[in-house]
């Protein structure tokens, strides 16, 4: 699964790359983790929300807990209640310039950041709500891994080609699942020996 991110491309790139507008008062910086602010892409507007929908907890005795972010959303659960009416009603953009995974054995895992080789941005299909927790909160699609990226991890976010971004904003929700296919492209694979739980 995808827990960590780059966008190292500004708001103002943003706006003039996706020709959308800027909604003032956000901000995000260049690496994203589940839970921290990220830039998002509608249909006409670029603001920043929440990576995760807030998932509510108890403790033992029933107390409350700090809601956790579910940062992912797997694409063969979209009709479960819990996803069904933001991917019905609510899909988004998520810019990227890289994602990362973890690698190796547990404890000495490092990041693997996988990227595009001939464009430095690039959109992934998200899904939004609002939430009383954090506000305006985004999940990002992921699927079965492409035969490349399989080396590296299970899982794969929806990497969507340009000529996609309208049917996944607009489309049907029958059209919109037919996109969420493994990236068919080849991606760019760099293993690092940065830790991976490096802040």
């Amino acid at each position: 699964m995808c827990n960590l991110y780059r966008m190292s491309k500004s708001a103002a790139e943003l706006t003039n790359l996706f020709n959308v507008e800027l909604v003032e008062g956000g901000n995000a910086g260049e690496f994203v983790y589940p839970g921290y602010p990220g830039w998002v892409v509608g249909q006409n507007h670029v603001k920043t929300m929440h990576w995760g929908f807030p998932l509510s907890l108890k403790g033992k005795s029933g107390q409350p807990l700090k809601p956790k972010p579910v940062n992912n959303t797997r694409s063969d659960k979209l009709d479960s209640p819990f996803w069904r009416s933001s991917f019905e009603h609510r899909r988004c953009l998520i810019p990227m310039t890289a994602f990362a995974e973890a690698e190796g054995v547990k404890g000495h895992k490092t990041r693997t950041w996988l990227a595009m080789p001939d464009q430095e941005l690039f959109a992934c299909a998200g899904i939004w709500r609002d939430s009383d927790e954090w506000g305006a909160v985004y999940s990002v699609i992921v699927t079965e891994p492409s035969e490349q990226v399989r080396k590296v991890h299970d899982r794969m976010p929806v990497v969507l080609r340009q000529d996609q971004h309208e049917n996944w904003l607009t489309g049907s929700p029958e059209v919109a699942k037919l996109i969420c296919e493994p990236y068919g492209g080849e991606m760019v694979i760099d293993r690092t020996e940065q830790p991976w739980t490096a802040h």
